[in-house]
């Protein structure tokens, strides 16, 4: 057996043997988290902002706050648990805390409230921002959110933080990954800034990935934060 084929054998080996966890991104800020038994969906838009849905088909749907590009939960399944605010849950061992934060910098007099979600799933803390727009963190809010191996930020601006506030609260909240969210790409209807200032205000080398990344709590960086960045 070639050398490199043993390789890929043993690489697949270890994906199927370790538990790990498929992130999939449809754009803006909804994600997928996926083990080989249970999915979790975040933040379904409408197809009004001129991006293609998600079909639900997910043990939880949890929408940060109620606008059209973050809560469409058309087709949720009977027996979905939806989540649509601060508190604690528990889904076959998949723990959930919603945080209540601010859509705006006048304590959501503007927009409303949002909910910030720790999530921990496979040994993992995946923290999703939604629409924060507050600014800063409260000390509060990050003794609540605590640790996180995973942070799902928005940095484009206009409804959300912008791409140096984002990275002033990636420095309050210290996670090992960073995936930034709900920014321009092409077909976008909603008027925000793309990815291109954030990117080089964290002046870290980015990770590509195409639509879905696979990821194991062992690969998780010990010190360098690591920048993932999808591609639809």
């Amino acid at each position: 057996m070639k050398k490199n084929s043993r390789k890929t054998i043993e690489s697949k080996f270890e994906l199927w043997y370790y538990s790990y966890m498929t992130i999939t991104w449809y754009g803006h800020s909804c994600f997928r988290l996926e083990t080989k038994d249970f999915s979790l969906l975040i933040d379904p838009f409408s197809p009004q902002i001129g991006l293609r849905p998600p079909k639900i088909k997910d043990n939880i749907v949890l929408v940060s706050h109620d606008h059209y590009d973050h809560n469409n939960i058309e087709g949720l399944q009977e027996g979905s648990l939806l989540i649509k605010g601060p508190g604690e849950y528990e889904v076959k061992g998949v723990f959930i805390k919603g945080i209540q934060s601010f859509h705006d910098k006048i304590q959501g007099q503007g927009r409303g409230l949002n909910t910030i979600y720790a999530i921990k799933m496979e040994d993992m803390t995946i923290v999703h921002m939604g629409d924060f727009g507050q600014g800063a963190l409260s000390e509060e809010q990050i003794e609540k959110i605590g640790d996180v191996d995973i942070l799902m930020i928005p940095i484009g601006g206009v409804y959300t933080i912008n791409y140096k506030e984002a990275v002033e609260a990636i420095s309050q909240i210290e996670p090992k990954a960073v995936v930034p969210m709900h920014y321009k790409v092409p077909g976008l209807k909603v008027d925000i800034e793309g990815p291109e200032k954030f990117l080089k205000e964290m002046s870290l080398t980015p990770e590509k990935a195409e639509k879905s990344y696979k990821i194991q709590k062992k690969n998780l960086p010990a010190e360098e934060m690591k920048l993932v960045i999808f591609t639809l």
